[in-house]
């Protein structure tokens, strides 16, 4: 009977090779394998399926992340909420994840992709009003690259890394997408709050998996807004915390690992305070392009696009773009939004006068073809929204120039 037992146990008895098996297919890398059936895991197949084996063979770009499409994908399903049809299909051909090292580093793979990745974002270089400057600087050194690769090698290789700095709602952010839209790259808009965790360690290895993702998507454009919220200044006054300093670390490593390869993966950083950025992260981020207040002729373009010509009183453009000397493109957009309510508070307070001579049980809801159509703008309109609007940026416009002349990339021939 001992020996029966014996024979037993070793019969039962798991090698090396059949513990790293069961583990790497639990908890692992789960890669494609035979069970002892002779059929194939489940586990495994949904980790290494492709994004591309969908039955129409396309995915919504601009409203899907890249997880939702892969998930819609796996279930034979073409539409969704938030894809919108026909428009800026996308061909999914990688899988979702690269191989990665454990299961914590795939589920954070997982988190980045489910609610970063984006498809193409749909900017155009001319719905972008003036910044020629910064456009031109900005093909140069993104665009050129991945068109004409030949051209940048050794020497000539492209910038990894560029900073878009200027004044507040002077586009930096619709520059960054442009830049994605005309190079057709994943784009991962990255804040704070996409890398940092309250865990101790993950935040760096957010940052890890984050590059190993965009390396995996190549050619991919990783955008980080607000930069200087992620890697100010180190260790200033002895008051920065261990994780912090250790979160700046490995984005400075990985930035210094992508200036040593050949893969087309960009950073692009946009900051209100470049002063406040560290210097090592400066060096890394070879171009630093001003994104400055729009000039005259830029203004005057945002509000022939923004208030067009109604036919019934000529608008003003020539005096708009005259007295919106210092105002940022957003503020552009809160003084022809504040004209366009003129009109509609003139409706409001006649509608509201015939709700009163109603008797009590008529009044409620107006239903929607009854309501009449709005006004046109008039030029006293613009005029009230001159003086109830005014610029929010103007005043750090001489820091940004001085921090241009400093450390910005100019455009000399």
């Amino acid at each position: 009977m001992a020996g029966e037992d014996d024979a037993a146990a070793a019969a039962t008895r798991w090698t090396f090779q059949d513990f790293k098996r069961f583990y790497d297919s639990t908890f692992g890398r789960k890669k494609e394998s035979k069970s002892r059936n002779g059929e194939a895991s489940d586990a495994a197949l949904k980790n290494e399926s492709t994004l591309g084996t969908a039955a129409n063979g396309t995915a919504h770009g601009p409203e899907l992340a890249i997880y939702e499409q892969f998930r819609l994908q796996q279930s034979g399903s073409s539409s969704a909420p938030g894809a919108v049809p026909n428009r800026n299909t996308v061909t999914i051909q990688k899988p979702l994840l690269p191989p990665l090292e454990s299961t914590e580093m795939r589920n954070l793979a997982e988190s980045i992709a489910r609610d970063i990745i984006r498809g193409n974002p749909d900017i155009k270089w001319e719905s972008i009003k003036g910044l020629e400057h910064a456009k031109c600087l900005l093909k140069e050194a993104v665009v050129m690259p991945i068109k004409y690769p030949k051209y940048f090698r050794g020497l000539l290789s492209p910038w990894k890394g560029i900073l878009l700095f200027g004044p507040p709602g002077t586009g930096k952010t619709m520059l960054a997408k442009a830049v994605a839209t005309e190079c057709k790259t994943t784009f991962f808009n990255i804040s704070a709050s996409s890398v940092v965790s309250k865990w101790r360690g993950d935040s760096e290895k957010s940052i890890k998996v984050l590059f190993e993702l965009a390396r995996h998507h190549a050619p991919s454009t990783i955008f980080l807004d607000e930069i200087d919220a992620i890697i100010s200044h180190r260790g200033e006054g002895r008051s920065e915390h261990e994780a912090s300093r250790r979160l700046k670390t490995e984005l400075l490593i990985q930035m210094d690992g992508l200036m040593q390869t050949d893969e087309l993966v960009f950073v692009l950083a946009a900051t209100n305070l470049p002063w406040e950025l560290d210097a090592a992260m400066l060096r890394r981020l070879e171009k630093r392009i001003l994104v400055p207040l729009p000039e005259p002729e830029a203004r005057k373009a945002m509000f022939e696009e923004l208030l067009p010509q109604s036919g019934v009183e000529e608008l003003p453009y020539d005096i708009l773009m005259e007295r919106t000397e210092g105002y940022s493109g957003s503020d552009i957009r809160l003084v022809c939004k504040e004209a366009a309510m003129q009109p509609l508070r003139r409706l409001m307070a006649q509608l509201e006068e015939q709700q009163k001579e109603l008797p009590e049980e008529q009044q409620g809801v107006v239903p929607e073809e009854e309501l009449p159509k709005i006004g046109p703008i008039t030029a006293s309109d613009i005029e009230i929204a001159l003086r109830n609007t005014r610029p929010s940026a103007h005043l750090d416009a001489p820091r940004y120039e001085k921090f241009n002349a400093d450390y910005g990339s100019q455009l000399r021939h």
